[in-house]
């Protein structure tokens, strides 16, 4: 794959997303396409956002819970980049219409006071550089045709991320122990899943650290005041209009969503 073919991909990505339409999976299209490719993939995909007028405002880290990797079917973790586009504040509906296939996911969100730079960053390193954690819902949404992924074409497609809402909440990670807190995520009133933060890389910090690490390798540094979802503590749930989703994480808090509108699939 040359840099034209990469080009074109992320172009077409970014496509995908305005009209809201889905792709054949690239791992169909290139069967030999690799993990490295397909991140030069997002970024084009990213930088045609930013042409568009985005902002990065922080990172979200993706497959780190058995239950995400079962149901995708891969086994390492990825990244993706937010922008200032994807955000919603607590209180606000979200609006189907402008996604198309989203699933949501409970998790922690981690707002950094201090750069975070890698490589050589601990867990112990995250908590130091964090102002505080927040749960948060994250939406994902893949531009692939029916969820029909390998790992080469969630990071292609900016770790399939859609959109995010983090809680008011802000909570010291000083004072809880992240690792162990449970987490309940209600969907229309009725328990869907629990979790706990041992199930993202046996610590939501120890994900962080290993994408701070990656970054480094890359050059790119954690910036003070980004939002870095840490991966998802649930499983996936499938959302339409009118479903409200609550979760609530032990010793910290609880974010709830709602949503309206009707998706394109």
């Amino acid at each position: 794959m040359d840099n034209s073919q990469i080009n074109t991909l992320g172009n077409a990505l970014y496509e995908a997303m305005v009209s809201r339409n889905t792709l054949v999976p690239f791992t169909e299209q290139y069967p030999d396409i690799t993990l490295e490719q397909a991140y030069q993939i997002q970024l084009q995909f990213i930088q045609r956002r930013l042409d568009a007028g985005e902002k990065i405002v922080g990172k979200k880290i993706g497959v780190t819970s058995k239950a995400v990797q079962d149901f995708l079917g891969v086994f390492q973790p990825d990244f993706g980049q937010l922008t200032d586009k994807m955000v919603y504040q607590e209180g606000e509906t979200i609006d189907l219409n402008e996604l198309i296939q989203p699933k949501a996911e409970a998790e922690l969100a981690i707002v950094l006071k201090e750069d975070l730079i890698g490589p050589g960053i601990t867990a112990i390193d995250v908590i130091r550089a964090t102002d505080y954690v927040s749960p948060c819902f994250e939406i994902v949404d893949s531009r692939i045709n029916d969820w029909k992924i390998k790992i080469q074409d969630t990071v292609a497609d900016n770790a399939s991320c859609g959109v995010y809402v983090v809680s008011n909440i802000k909570a010291d990670p000083r004072k809880v122990d992240i690792t162990m807190a449970g987490m309940t995520l209600y969907k229309n009133g009725e328990l869907f899943s629990t979790g706990v933060g041992a199930a993202v890389q046996g610590s939501p910090f120890n994900a962080v650290a290993w994408l701070a690490n990656t970054l480094g390798e890359l050059g790119i540094p954690f910036k003070a005041g980004e939002v870095i979802l840490s991966g998802s503590q649930s499983a996936l749930v499938p959302v339409t209009d009118g479903d409200e989703l609550v979760c609530h994480i032990a010793g910290v808090g609880g974010c709830k969503v709602n949503f309206a509108g009707s998706t394109k699939v």
